[in-house]
């Protein structure tokens, strides 16, 4: 942006409200790191669990905590507490706004972003909301109709009927864009890197298929496997173990810091279509196998495969065919062809938008000076 509006921006507050899982935080963490350059005070309004995901946010960016549910866990007694701790959050967001009013609230989702998405819509301060998916999630759905502007990450995007939507892309983070288009190894006589992410969360079938397929790989390319994956925690001892019985070099972690230089380096990415993932893989531009998550709601993984499986950037594996057959097969298709690897990580590039969080920066921008 030039320096002028970087002077216009000077000193402007943009609250954020984000949370649940890293899908949402990630494309929050990347718009703070782009305000922040142009001038802004960014505040992160999340709940606890939201304030995990945030250790990677810049250190400029102040936190505030405030209470939130979701009545969709915890059986009956969550379903009956929920309301009153969301109620809460409103009640401390409100007195948040008033005492340090923002030009403009940006929500990406997720129960934690509801009290301050509420309190922006009871104070009537400017607001958006950034869907990451291709079909929209609930929260977002309670504000579309109620916010100012729609960005959208996955094109199309299921919108609810009457609302517009803006496509900007997924922002990704400063350390994936320092990847972006980073030149592509393809599979040949040297090592394999496969990377295996399961979502900020893991992946119990990721944990379960991904190994016995590995195991079922030639003797000649299980040789030359280096496995990197991400287990739930409770996971990662018999996912180990499984890579050892099968004489395959792997490292198994509940989470690694260093996942965009991890995928830069990798041959092959096994991984969920959680938005974020897709995005960071079209960004740095690697071949993919993505396996959506069955239970997503609104089937929104599917959605967010949708695109590059049509571009041939990625082949999809549903759950419900998923197995270790299957899987070794389409893994050993990959890795046994340069051509059509390096063919794969070029369609995957076409997907990428890396200035995602830029546009999304100029809406913000735009909206608070109206």
């Amino acid at each position: 942006m030039a320096a002028g509006s970087q002077r216009r921006a000077s000193g402007k507050l943009a609250l954020i409200a984000a949370g649940g899982t890293g899908g949402h935080m990630f494309p929050a963490q990347a718009l703070a790191e782009v305000l922040l350059a142009e001038g802004w005070r960014v505040t992160l309004s999340t709940d606890a669990r939201g304030a995990r995901y945030a250790t990677g946010f810049p250190d400029a960016v102040r936190r505030e905590t405030v209470a939130s549910a979701t009545t969709a866990r915890g059986g009956l007694v969550g379903k009956i507490t929920a309301p009153g701790k969301i109620g809460v959050g409103i009640g401390r967001a409100v007195s948040d706004l008033r005492a340090d009013r923002p030009a403009v609230v940006i929500g990406f989702g997720g129960y934690p972003a509801i009290p301050a998405m509420a309190a922006a819509t009871m104070l009537g301060v400017p607001r958006m909301i950034h869907e990451q998916n291709g079909v929209m999630g609930r929260v977002n759905r309670l504000f579309a109709r109620r916010v100012d502007v729609v960005a959208c990450g996955t094109w199309p995007t299921t919108l609810p009927p009457g609302v517009k939507g803006i496509h900007v892309g997924n922002p990704v983070r400063q350390a994936v864009l320092d990847r972006t288009g980073e030149a592509y190894v393809a599979p040949g006589d040297g090592p394999l890197n496969l990377l295996v992410v399961g979502g900020s969360q893991g992946s119990r079938i990721l944990s379960e298929r991904v190994a016995e397929a590995a195991a079922a790989l030639p003797d000649a390319m299980r040789a030359r496997l280096n496995v990197t994956h991400q287990a739930r925690p409770e996971d990662v001892d018999r996912v180990r173990a499984a890579y050892a019985d099968a004489g395959i070099s792997a490292e198994v972690a509940p989470f690694f810091f260093d996942i965009p230089q991890r995928m830069a380096a990798a041959q092959l990415i096994v991984c969920r279509a959680g938005a974020s993932t897709v995005a960071e893989v079209t960004v740095i531009g690697r071949p993919a196998i993505l396996i959506p998550f069955a239970a997503a709601a609104g089937d929104h993984q599917m959605a967010n495969a949708r695109p590059l499986a049509e571009a041939g950037a990625a082949m999809v594996l549903p759950e419900s065919v998923l197995d270790a057959t299957s899987l070794s097969r389409d893994m050993h298709a990959i890795l046994s062809d340069a051509s059509r690897a390096d063919g794969m990580a070029r369609a995957a590039l076409t997907q990428g938008r890396p200035d995602a969080a830029r546009r999304l920066s100029d809406l913000v921008t735009d909206l608070a000076s109206t």
